[in-house]
């Protein structure tokens, strides 16, 4: 199975592919899309659109599976993360693939078996499931491939209980 991780933001989108061959895990791909800050917020969705589009082209996951924003701190800044989880949901819908959404504690607590974990503990986690010798930069790159993790850690949880994946 191949996942699509991605760590919604209105500048800065990460995003991360992960592969599940036979529970062995490997990175395909990962970075970050960077729209310009000062931009009107359509245009700015518009280039991060256009980019992740050519990422699912190219890279042809199975599924997406994408970051939920956390509304607690500053719900303004939310509603605006909200629009870029908009984008990414539509970049999968677009191409027919299955997303899943999943909260901030969800990855952290399939990350590293503790839902109110550090930043830095979810990319040393990240760093190790996925034997990289470096955490994966930028930042955002790292949380999306922990928002991959999150989904395939959900999918082997669900086939284990006899869910669904």
């Amino acid at each position: 199975m191949r996942v699509l991780g991605i760590d919604p933001g209105t500048v800065t989108l990460g995003y991360g592919v992960v592969d599940d061959i036979e529970e062995v895990l490997t990175v395909a791909d990962y970075g970050a899309i960077t729209a310009p800050a000062r931009s009107p917020i359509g245009e700015r969705l518009c280039f991060i659109y256009e980019r992740l589009l050519k990422v699912v082209k190219s890279n042809r996951p199975d599924v997406v599976a994408v970051e939920q924003p956390f509304v607690a701190k500053n719900a303004r800044s939310a509603l605006a993360i909200g629009r870029s989880q908009a984008i990414a949901i539509l970049a999968g819908a677009i191409q027919k693939l299955p997303v899943y959404e999943y909260t901030p504690a969800q990855i952290k607590q399939r990350v590293s078996n503790y839902g109110g974990s550090s930043k830095d503990q979810v990319q040393e986690m990240v760093r190790l499931q996925l034997n990289m010798s470096t955490i994966p930069e930028p930042a955002d790159a790292s949380d999306a491939l922990a928002v991959a993790l999150c989904h395939l850690s959900e999918t082997r949880f669900n086939r284990l209980v006899g869910g669904r994946s």
